[in-house]
């Protein structure tokens, strides 16, 4: 008799160390899950900084073609087309005189400030300051002198 009792006592170890081994293996699998979900989130948002910033260099280009083939020092604000690669992206281009130095008569020497501001969530269709909070905003702005 004391054989049975002995058997019985150790019945239900293997159910519950079964059930152990399942939970710590989900929570495994969880971590796993989450673990790759923000990585993939980070990895996009990588990719977006990189067009975002191609966005802004191209509208640093075309400030710089604007000012230095046809003269013109004016502000605007463009899209790229939705098929194209940079298709969520807006670019807002700014240009302004400055006249902090002089050649050796004295007179003011005309350079010109060129920025543009890519972002892929404008606001009026325009690319100004982060006026959102949301975690996909991308913005870059690159500014020239000439």
């Amino acid at each position: 008799m004391s054989r049975f009792l002995a058997r019985s006592r150790q019945a239900g170890v293997g159910l519950v160390t079964a059930i152990f081994l399942l939970v710590v293996l989900a929570g495994l699998g969880a971590a796993a899950v989450s673990l790759f979900t923000a990585q993939q989130a980070a990895s996009n948002l990588d990719i977006e900084g990189a067009k975002a910033y191609q966005a802004a260099r191209a509208g640093i280009e075309w400030g710089l073609y604007e000012q230095l083939r046809h003269g013109r020092c004016a502000g605007s604000s463009f899209g790229f087309p939705a098929t194209s690669v940079l298709g969520s992206f807006r670019v807002t281009v700014g240009c302004r005189a400055i006249d902090d130095l002089k050649n050796s008569d004295g007179d003011p020497l005309k350079r010109w400030r060129i920025s543009a501001v890519a972002c892929n969530q404008p606001v009026d269709g325009v690319c100004g300051e982060p006026a959102t909070n949301s975690p996909d905003y991308v913005r870059r702005k690159l500014e020239v002198e000439i």
